[in-house]
């Protein structure tokens, strides 16, 4: 296992520059393998984990955008199962998240905007880490899970605003 720094948002090895990596932050796990995007790196088991503190997403059950901040109830970091690429004309390597339907997620189906269908990061176990890396393309579906509800804690994010005087 090593560490790798990258851009969030996967750049294939075709693509010509970065401005494709912000509509390839998340890729779906039910059509990574067919998508032009993803399916080289889905079909060459280039597995990855994403640390992150926290993920946000907005709460509309107010009728605006809430901005909130999911992580897991006993404050360990989150373990993102994604995909990475190389590209060697942009000389960077690449990632995206992966990610799960949720629309009957506990605490998940309450977020994005209504009539959307609700999605999900891959937040893997931290037992399943190695085995998520040495995946086989052929195995990489068996670890598309839902992270369990009870185990994640959302927070809205409270906005100030500054008065001028």
């Amino acid at each position: 296992m090593e560490a790798v720094t990258g851009t969030f948002g996967l750049l294939p090895h075709w693509a010509k520059d970065e401005s494709l990596a912000k509509r390839t932050y998340n890729a779906r796990s039910e059509t990574a393998a067919e998508k032009p995007s993803f399916r080289d790196a889905w079909k060459r088991a280039q597995h990855c984990i994403i640390p992150a503190a926290a993920i946000y997403e907005p709460d509309w059950r107010s009728g605006k955008a809430v901005p909130t901040r999911i992580e897991r109830t006993d404050g360990v970091d989150l373990g993102i199962a994604g995909l990475w690429d190389w590209n060697a004309a942009l000389n960077m390597h690449s990632m995206t998240m992966l990610t799960v339907n949720a629309d009957e997620h506990e605490l998940m189906r309450n977020y994005h905007k209504p009539g959307d269908e609700k999605r999900m990061v891959v937040i893997l176990p931290r037992g399943l880490y190695s085995d998520w890396l040495d995946a086989p393309a052929g195995s990489s579906m068996e670890f598309m899970r839902q992270f369990p509800a009870d185990r994640l804690v959302a927070t809205a994010e409270l906005r100030t605003s500054k008065s001028t005087g």
